[in-house]
């Protein structure tokens, strides 16, 4: 396995590709699983000004361009798997065996895979309270670096506990292990930060309740995507078929989309 894994790491560098074995445990990218591709499309479009290109993936899969950069990915559910609708992160992983594995001996939980495609390998997870991630395998987007430099989405995992909630994903992605390429973790206050080459992340902060009635305040990883003008967004969303949950007008607001997917907008980049 490890002669494999080297192989494969090498032939990814060589041909210039960026691969999730070399930034292991960085967030890697974001995806909405949605039941309808062309809605999801139709009103992230109005929404967000987004426009929308194939992936690689299959013909259920594209890929969110805002100014002809990637943003996030949006792709159809299979009707046989029983997944939620929402805006899910996935981590780079070296082996995703492996790391689905790590997953359940910490008693979290794997829903879905891993699975092959044709550029990698991914799967569907959840932590010990319930928030939903995914782990892939693989080549990374093309201009990998530059999405994560420019922060068209970033990500905060609202969690009971933060501490806990970091050993648990450090356990699993191998934060802070000192290794060329692993992400660094740092303690502001009440919350943990994710760093990568340098760059803010992700932010894991505590005061979900597990049982709450309000999936907005449960243990999730919340996407945000920052825009110019909240306040226009907010209200073509609205215009459009999305819900307001939480909204501080001028600086930040949390939706839900049509079909039941929650992502958050803000005029500031966390960093």
């Amino acid at each position: 396995m490890v002669l494999h894994m080297n192989r494969k790491l090498t032939a990814t560098a060589a041909s210039g590709v960026t691969s999730s074995g070399s930034v292991f445990g960085a967030p890697c990218w974001v995806s909405l699983m949605t039941r309808d591709l062309r809605a999801a499309q139709d009103f992230y479009g109005a929404a967000l000004g987004w426009e929308f290109r194939p992936a690689r993936l299959g013909q259920e899969f594209s890929v969110a361009l805002d100014e002809g950069n990637p943003v996030a990915g949006i792709g159809a559910l299979a009707t046989a798997l029983q997944v939620a609708v929402a805006w899910t992160p996935y981590f780079a992983v070296q082996d995703a065996d492996q790391t689905a594995a790590r997953i359940r001996e910490r008693s979290g939980t794997v829903a879905v895979g891993p699975v092959g495609f044709v550029v990698g390998r991914g799967a569907l997870a959840a932590d010990r309270d319930g928030a939903v991630f995914g782990i892939w395998e693989g080549q990374l987007l093309s201009g990998w670096e530059t999405w994560r430099a420019d922060a068209p989405a970033w990500l905060r995992l609202r969690t009971r506990d933060a501490f806990e909630a970091a050993i648990f994903y450090g356990e699993v992605f191998d934060w802070a292990c000192g290794r060329p390429g692993c992400c660094d973790v740092e303690y502001e206050g009440d919350e943990v930060v994710l760093r990568s080459a340098g760059h803010v992340v992700a932010r894991l902060g505590s005061g979900a309740l597990e049982a709450a009635p309000d999936p907005a305040i449960r243990p999730r990883w919340e996407v945000h995507f920052p825009v110019r003008d909240v306040d226009a967004r907010v209200a073509a969303a609205r215009r459009h078929g999305g819900t307001v949950i939480q909204h501080e007008p001028g600086v930040h607001a949390t939706l839900r989309d049509p079909d039941g997917g929650l992502f958050t907008l803000t005029t500031r980049i966390s960093a």
